[in-house]
């Protein structure tokens, strides 16, 4: 990472009202042997290990060098480098690298009634703060462009930055969707069949058989698709359907009729039917709006 650098945010109403915004955000290289956490930061901030703190934010922050620990009134965490450690607002804790190490921190606090919504996804716990993510380029890369955004503090920087703010716990859902695949045939086996589901989204799909094809049970399947891609199978394959027949009803004059048949559906009126239910309005409403 980039050389020490921190900064406290102000914030306008606009930034507030935005629903997700930043407080603080920086980058420290804490040296083996050292005092921690540095004393230049302000009193809000600043806490001894034998009290710890409780903050009014969250707060990410990444570990990509040295070891430490991390402590809630839960559990003591181990922090090794690649740690992700999220702080919630009014909980307590505290932590620090050991001495003989130091570490390399990269930080950011934020607030907001979306970040409040985002941080209800189970991906995000208090009892298991410290996340493993490993030492991830897109995650360093992102911090940069945090501080770089947070530095030059442009009109409508706290925006951008919020959206890397999300992209961060964006990732760190999607990490926490991946474990468990890492290497394994089943990975492989759902990445075939979610290629073979796009090639041919209208053709009808027996997935038992698809499954047994793949030398894989089909309730093991199904489990496993289902943990992979958030959805099961078969909705995956309706969701192709319906994604195409949008493409079709915007950039064709093909009627309703020939669109639900070039799809597989059964009938016209079972295709009016799923499309409403997954779009919210009947396909000729939807081409109507957009034409």
């Amino acid at each position: 990472m980039s050389k020490d650098y921190f900064k406290y945010l102000t914030t306008a109403e606009d930034d507030i009202n935005w629903g997700l915004y930043l407080s603080v955000a920086g980058t420290a290289r804490i040296k083996p042997e050292t005092l921690y956490p540095p004393q230049k930061h302000p009193s809000k901030y600043y806490f001894d290990w034998k009290t710890g703190r409780i903050l009014d934010e969250y707060q990410l922050n990444y570990i990509t060098e040295g070891s430490g620990i991390f402590e809630n009134e839960h559990e003591k965490f181990q922090v090794k480098p690649g740690s992700l450690i999220l702080i919630f607002p009014n909980q307590w804790h505290r932590y620090r690298p050991l001495k003989k190490t130091g570490w390399i921190e990269n930080y950011v606090g934020f607030k907001g009634q979306i970040a409040d919504e985002l941080l209800k996804n189970p991906a995000f716990s208090r009892r298991q703060p410290v996340i493993q993510c490993g030492i991830k380029e897109e995650i360093i890369d992102t911090y940069l462009k945090i501080n770089d955004l947070v530095e030059k503090e442009r009109p409508g920087f706290q925006q951008i930055a919020s959206g890397m703010v999300v992209k961060l716990l964006g990732y760190i859902v999607s990490f926490e969707k991946r474990k468990g695949f890492s290497g394994k045939h089943i990975a492989k086996v759902i990445e075939e069949v979610r290629f073979e589901m796009r090639q041919n989204a209208a053709q009808e799909f027996d997935l038992e058989e698809l499954a047994r094809q793949h030398n894989v049970g089909y309730s093991y399947f199904r489990k496993m698709f289902k943990k992979y891609t958030g959805v099961s199978p078969g909705q995956y394959h309706l969701q192709l359907r319906i994604i195409r027949a949008k493409e079709l009803l915007i950039s064709t004059d093909k009627s309703i009729k020939e669109i639900s048949l070039e799809l597989g559906f059964q009938t016209i009126h079972y295709f009016s039917l799923i499309f409403k239910k997954k779009v919210g309005m009947n396909p000729s409403e939807f081409r109507k709006r957009l034409n």
